[in-house]
């Protein structure tokens, strides 16, 4: 008899330790669920928002303002009657109160399936001097020492485009420097003509003002600002 208690004594025993053993061993394997009081932080959407990089009180980046209006600043390539690079890159800086108001034309004209190309917009004093340079002549450079409306961010060199990006034909391309590109000049075509008028008409009754000698220049009456020499940055 207490042989078969010790038997049965020590398998007790036995099938306990090994049930201690097996809780020991699975227990490590439980997870507590936390997931309820887990935040998920979702990521934010990628989106590229412009930076100015500039000071805004003085200067507008015409394009921060209106993606739309064509850029094609000719001073930044070796196209124009230089036949040399001056901008490190092309961007259309102007006095915020210009800026406005060429962009406001250039919604306007969208509703005749029409647009603003522009060619150049404000330009640095230094690069002024370096025109000058190369073409010492009033009639097409005014001289750095008196300094151009350019050099103020007042002044635009500019076309109008059709709803496809082409430009209106203007009897002479941009920088042409003789009596072809005169406002007085009177041998063009009607279509010439018709076109000159438009953008003459469209320039002046927003407040601008040409000269006789070119028919892409357009500065703005209604602002005053002083010389500038700022240079705008490029990207990397």
């Amino acid at each position: 008899m207490l042989s078969i208690c010790s038997l049965l004594f020590f398998a007790g025993c036995k099938n306990e330790k090994a049930t201690v053993e097996s809780e020991s061993q699975t227990t490590p394997q439980i997870k507590k669920d936390t997931t309820a009081a887990t935040t998920v932080v979702l990521p934010k959407p990628n989106k590229t928002i412009p930076v100015a990089d500039y000071d805004t009180a003085q200067w507008v980046d015409l394009l921060f303002m209106d993606s739309t209006i064509i850029i094609d600043l000719r001073y930044a390539t070796e196209n124009n009657f230089v036949e040399e690079k001056m901008y490190e890159c092309p961007r259309c800086f102007l006095r915020p109160k210009v800026a406005e108001v060429v962009v406001k034309i250039h919604k306007n004209l969208q509703k005749q399936d029409l647009g603003l190309k522009f060619f150049d917009c404000y330009r640095p004093l230094g690069i002024q001097q370096r025109l000058w340079d190369k073409v010492p002549d009033a009639r097409y450079v005014t001289n750095p020492k008196k300094g151009s409306m350019h050099n103020r961010g007042l002044a635009v060199d500019l076309t109008i485009v059709d709803s496809k990006g082409n430009e209106l034909d203007m009897g002479t391309p941009f920088d042409y420097f003789g009596p072809k590109g005169y406002h007085t000049y009177t041998k063009h075509s009607n279509e010439v003509n018709e076109n000159r008028h438009l953008l003459k008409s469209t320039m002046e009754a927003a407040g601008f003002k040409s000269i006789r000698t070119e028919w892409w220049h357009y500065s703005y009456r209604y602002a005053k600002h002083p010389l500038s020499d700022m240079v705008w940055k490029c990207g990397k």
